[in-house]
């Protein structure tokens, strides 16, 4: 039986810049759903690569999020500090640095940054 993971979860907030829980949580779970949908899940049942870029995830995440929220993401998304796409390159690289996720040698931040407008893509009068 393997040993439980202990995650210092305050230090993942200090790296990221104090985001809540729930934050983490919806990217873990965003990261599932982007990694489904572009891999399928037969490929994450044989544990063949599932890697996904930053700017797939961060269009996976948009994805999750209007299917998970639809008209209530941009609230919900400022009541956990998330302003720009760039924030879930934050929580990635916090989960990165405590060991919960992965990163190729050509991952890097920048690939997070102004990969979509919030505003508009979370707009609730066009989002049905």
């Amino acid at each position: 039986m393997s040993e439980p993971i202990s995650i210092d979860f305050s230090a993942m907030q200090d790296a990221s810049g104090g985001f809540p829980p729930e934050a983490f949580q919806f990217v873990r779970e965003g990261l599932s759903h982007t990694v489904q949908t572009i891999h399928g899940a037969e490929q994450i049942e044989a544990d063949e690569s599932q890697h996904v870029s930053g700017q797939e995830l961060c269009l996976g995440l948009r994805d999750y999020a209007l299917d998970q929220y639809g008209r209530l993401t941009r609230m919900v998304f400022r009541k956990w500090g998330l302003t720009e796409t760039a924030d879930f390159g934050r929580i990635v690289f916090a989960m990165i640095d405590a060991g919960l996720m992965r990163k190729t040698d050509e991952d890097n931040f920048d690939d997070f940054v102004g990969v979509y407008d919030f505003d508009e893509a979370f707009d609730p009068r066009a989002v049905n």
